[in-house]
């Protein structure tokens, strides 16, 4: 493969050109990007130590999705920090590939993850005698290998044609992070038929998968007339949860991927959202508000109070 680019970096304009502004949402995302590690890794912890959550396929799931969001996190959040705190903000060209390589990758890993959860549900919900027969272990490994699987088709496919697009002249992406459109703005060639690639790629996914999950809810809900009011109850609140990561998750992916090629001006404030609010909330939306999952959390806890009053 080889590149005929002559830019060696690129310098990203971020989020704001006045300094003490930018030192205050250093700050901010910083505490952020701790909530959101603290967060997301104690479900992970939480549920990997114990056995009856990491038996049940919800919670397998939730536990793979909370690692994916310390991940898709970490690609972003630490060097949009290390920027807003000095005043020239540079990525290498290789760094700004394995950005754009990483971030689409576990974004398209995580939109099949949700998927995944909101076939387990509807099994969970649809078709309860069956549940356990279907949802099996090796059912679910194969689902989050299909979603390693895309995740990687998707971004890789991506960035072998990026990859071959000359940079020659520009340098300067009026953005936080290296993200697709802004950098095709500064090929030096006509990226027209690229762009709608792009569209077709990871709009489509987005469309198609969000729709996907629009009806499979639709079904769930309607399905729930013949349950009782306690299992209505539990579903609507288990489902309510999924539904509204879904909608925090997809409606920003839509906007980004699925329209004309353009970099406008409010696609850093969209992208801000998914990649520093979403992460963060996603454990409270779905674990902190879930009995079975803080209930496991305080014998957690407990476990770690005895272990550190032992050692004194």
């Amino acid at each position: 493969m080889q590149n005929q680019s002559f830019i060696t970096e690129f310098v990203l304009l971020g989020l704001s050109q006045n300094l003490a502004v930018q030192k205050i949402l250093g700050v901010v995302c910083l505490l952020l990007y701790i909530a959101t590690i603290g967060g997301n890794m104690l479900i992970v912890v939480t549920i990997v130590c114990s056995p009856a959550l990491l038996g049940s396929p919800m919670y397998f799931f939730l536990a793979f999705l909370s690692f994916l969001e310390v991940c898709f996190s970490s690609v972003i959040t630490p060097k949009m920090i290390v920027d807003l705190l000095y005043e020239r903000k540079t990525i290498s060209f290789e760094g700004c590939m394995l950005q754009l390589f990483a971030e689409h990758f576990l974004g398209g890993t995580e939109m099949i993850v949700l998927t995944a959860m909101a076939y387990d549900r509807y099994v969970a919900i649809c078709k309860p005698l069956h549940y356990t027969s279907i949802m099996n272990l090796r059912l679910c490994a194969i689902l989050m290998g299909v979603a390693w699987a895309g995740g990687f088709l998707h971004s890789i496919t991506l960035i072998v044609l990026v990859f071959e697009l000359p940079f020659c002249g520009p340098n300067i992406i009026d953005h936080f992070i290296c993200d697709l459109y802004p950098l095709l703005k500064l090929a030096c060639t006509d990226t027209h038929i690229f762009g709608i690639f792009a569209v077709a790629t990871s709009g489509f996914m987005c469309i198609v998968i969000f729709s996907m999950l629009l009806v499979s809810y639709g079904v769930i809900l309607s399905s729930l007339r013949t349950h009782s009011s306690e299992g209505r109850q539990k579903a609507l609140s288990t489902c309510g949860a999924h539904i509204t990561v879904v909608v925090m998750f997809f409606v920003p992916c839509i906007f980004i991927n699925a329209r004309p090629p353009v970099a406008l001006p409010f696609d850093k404030v969209v992208e801000l959202f998914y990649t520093i609010l979403t992460p963060l909330l996603n454990p409270f939306i779905y674990a902190f508000r879930n009995k079975e999952v803080k209930n496991a959390v305080r014998k957690m806890c407990k476990k770690l109070v005895v272990v550190f009053d032992g050692k004194e």
